[in-house]
């Protein structure tokens, strides 16, 4: 029971610290302080040098050759596309908007799932899919920002090809998980990462001024690498060791109300009535999509 317990911590943990992220990754990029492109490469490089660090905590494990092609995909959508479009997308786009976007992820995979893994979707499911799609256009679209600055289509654009990018992360290292250790796993496929968004990022990081950093800018991104970052992909597999993957799933529905109110108690984002529309529609369908169907019993 205490397993469980810790386990449904780690869960919630998770989606806490991405929660929180979207704001601290908002403030530094519309304050100045960094470009998007520096910052994915602090975040990776200060990740990866964490996981590598840690890495004795796993066992030692031998790599079979023909998987490092696989790792290399996996960072190509995991880690490069993904990131460098997450946080591109949040420069654009406010935090609630992100949130929300990032929660189809699992409708993806889904559809995904039926075209190269061939697993069956009913009608439900197919509902779910029109309605969580129909949420992001109506976001995408209709959504505005507190900050005259924002081009939030492009940015909700953004995070929602980030969202399919991660979807076919999620796809192609399937197997892998199954075979490796998290450590083992993560370690690689961040240290692939790194050298993919190293050359996307390496001259706006030299021309980042530190002195303009604030306190409060070196605790947002010390928290983004250590905590949204390295935090979050220590903390999930715990959960998933001790906890069914739907369990652990149904709590990103939690992630978009931590970002909500904390961007809101920070003054980086607003409700509105588009928000709470298109937000509707998506928890809805992401619903109908995650939910089991029923079980026939046959009568004798």
């Amino acid at each position: 029971m205490k397993t469980r317990y810790w386990a449904l911590i780690a869960a919630f943990a998770v989606q806490l610290l991405y929660g929180l992220n979207y704001t601290f990754v908002k403030d530094v990029l519309a304050g100045g302080y960094m470009q998007s492109n520096a910052f994915v490469l602090v975040r990776v490089g200060g990740a990866t040098a964490l996981f590598w660090l840690f890495s004795f905590l796993g066992p030692k494990e031998k790599i079979d050759k023909k998987d490092y092609f696989t790792f290399f995909l996996g960072a190509v959508f995991g880690v490069a596309i993904n990131m460098l479009l997450f946080i591109k997308g949040l420069e654009f786009t406010t935090p609630i908007h992100a949130s929300v976007i990032v929660t189809i992820t699992p409708i993806i995979v889904l559809i995904l799932s039926a075209i190269y893994l061939k697993e069956k979707v009913t009608s439900l499911k197919i509902l779910g899919v029109l309605l969580a799609f129909a949420g992001a256009i109506v976001l995408t679209i209709y959504g505005k920002s507190l900050r005259a600055a924002d081009n939030v289509f492009l940015g909700n654009a953004l995070i929602l090809v980030n969202a399919i990018s991660y979807s076919i992360y999620i796809i192609i290292i399937k197997k892998l998980t199954e075979k490796y250790h998290p450590f083992t796993f993560i370690r690689w496929l961040f240290l692939f990462g790194l050298i993919l968004v190293a050359p996307f990022g390496y001259n706006e990081l030299v021309s980042t001024n530190l002195n303009n950093f604030t306190p409060y800018i070196y605790f947002a991104v010390a928290f983004v690498v250590v905590g949204a970052t390295f935090g979050t992909y220590i903390l999930n597999p715990l959960a998933l060791r001790h906890l069914k993957a739907s369990t652990v799933t149904i709590f990103i529905y939690i992630q978009p109300i931590i970002a909500g109110i904390f961007a809101i108690i920070m003054g980086s984002d607003g409700i509105t009535p588009v928000k709470i529309i298109a937000s509707t529609l998506i928890f809805i369908g992401v619903y109908l999509v995650t939910k089991k169907p029923k079980v026939a019993i046959k009568e004798n």
